[in-house]
């Protein structure tokens, strides 16, 4: 029996010596990233730990206290069964943690304001402002499944898997998706934000220090969600002047046809270059509507604003060959689209829902509008034939 315990107590001192090295393996990018966003967050993080652990280690080390204090074998302790009020430690217990929760309060409603995605950046890094002449680098960001997109339309260039900033210059990017929401994160850049169908939402970041860094997808998303990763190079400007030559010299453009095979599902997609790409892809996907014959939303939005096409577009939709919110064997109700608009005779073809009009009555784009005598019922008016489409 004492052979066991002598063993097992040298267990327990191997594991215990181990634990450092295991500690080793840990990335700490987020508490030590690259990317002055990225540091302002880190640094929230420890702060509001910090003062957390104000309250936290004091009743640790109490409960302990405690426990050997009064514990059974020490009958020197001081026994007071009566005891039930102080408020000298009524004062300590609550006050504490009251002014804890005011810096807590005060600290994130201020950092949480100057680090909003949405906000330009004023500063690249600690006493460092952002030149008056500087303009963002943007980045349009697509999460397909299971791959990502990225459209730099300042250069014309796209690449999939594969991203690269030069050091020092705000980034600005618009994300979106395509089928379901994603999480777009590069740690050591800045925090993350979703990538939602049908939807942009922005980011803003400055990367400080050149280097190789690990993006990915932060939102499961599917059976191809472990493979959704790719490389950030943090550049100097002159290296990514090369890296942009490099992408353009694939030879490859990216039209809609291109990105509609793009966008089917695949997992594990290596990194490939498209030396140009449609300007208007992105602003496509965002109104999913890269299909072709497809109504674009802003389009849509801007129709029913205005009170739907009424009777004129019951028949302005399509059975989808493809869709990647749903399989080819889903009810019709489920795999229909709105195409182009069906125009009545004299009906301008050049989007007459773009303008303001008279909202009151709300009768369709392109219907005439009601009788003016309310009291001819409606049934005596002669029925709207229905355009081909």
């Amino acid at each position: 029996m004492t052979k066991l315990l002598r063993l097992g107590r040298a267990a327990r001192l191997i594991c215990l010596t181990a634990l450092p090295a295991l500690l080793g393996g840990c990335n700490l990018v987020v508490l030590s990233p690259a990317g002055d966003v990225a540091q302002r967050q880190g640094n929230l993080v420890v702060i509001s730990t910090v003062l957390m652990l104000i309250v936290i280690v004091p009743v640790m080390a109490l409960t302990a206290f405690f426990a050997w204090r009064y514990r059974a074998a020490n009958q020197t302790a001081r026994y007071e069964p009566d005891w039930d009020h102080s408020t000298g430690l009524e004062l300590v217990i609550w006050a504490c943690p009251l002014v804890i929760i005011i810096c807590l309060g005060a600290l994130t409603w201020a950092a949480t304001h100057l680090l909003d995605p949405y906000r330009p950046l004023s500063h690249i890094g600690p006493d460092q402002p952002v030149a008056a002449d500087v303009r963002p680098l943007e980045v349009n960001v697509v999460a397909l499944d299971w791959k990502w997109l990225f459209i730099m339309p300042e250069y014309g260039i796209a690449t999939v898997n594969e991203l690269a900033a030069p050091v020092n210059r705000p980034i600005r990017f618009r994300i979106s998706a395509t089928s379901v929401m994603n999480s777009f994160y590069i740690p050591a850049l800045a925090g993350q934000i979703y990538a939602m169908p049908g939807m942009e939402t922005k980011l803003h970041a400055v990367i400080n220090n050149p280097g190789v860094y690990e993006g990915l997808s932060a939102n499961y998303s599917g059976a191809g969600f472990s493979g959704m990763r790719f490389r950030f190079h943090g550049l100097s400007d002159q290296d990514f002047e090369g890296w942009v030559d490099r992408v353009r010299g694939s030879g490859t453009a990216l039209d809609r046809a291109g990105f509609l095979a793009l966008a089917r599902p695949s997992e594990n997609v290596p990194v490939r270059h498209f030396s140009t790409v449609d300007p208007s892809l992105f602003d496509a996907v965002v109104n999913m509507c890269a299909e072709p014959g497809k109504m674009c939303m802003h389009d849509m939005m801007a129709i029913d604003a205005r009170g739907g096409l009424g009777i004129a577009g019951i028949g302005n939709v399509a059975r989808l060959t493809h869709d990647r919110r749903g399989s080819s064997s889903a009810p019709l109700a489920e795999r229909t689209v709105v195409t182009s608009i069906c125009t009545l005779p004299g009906m301008s073809l050049e989007r007459p829902w773009a303008t303001a009009g008279d909202r009151s009555p709300l009768t369709g784009a392109g219907l005439s509008p009601p009788h003016s005598n309310r009291s001819r019922p409606v049934a005596s008016r002669p029925p709207a034939s229905i355009p081909e489409s």
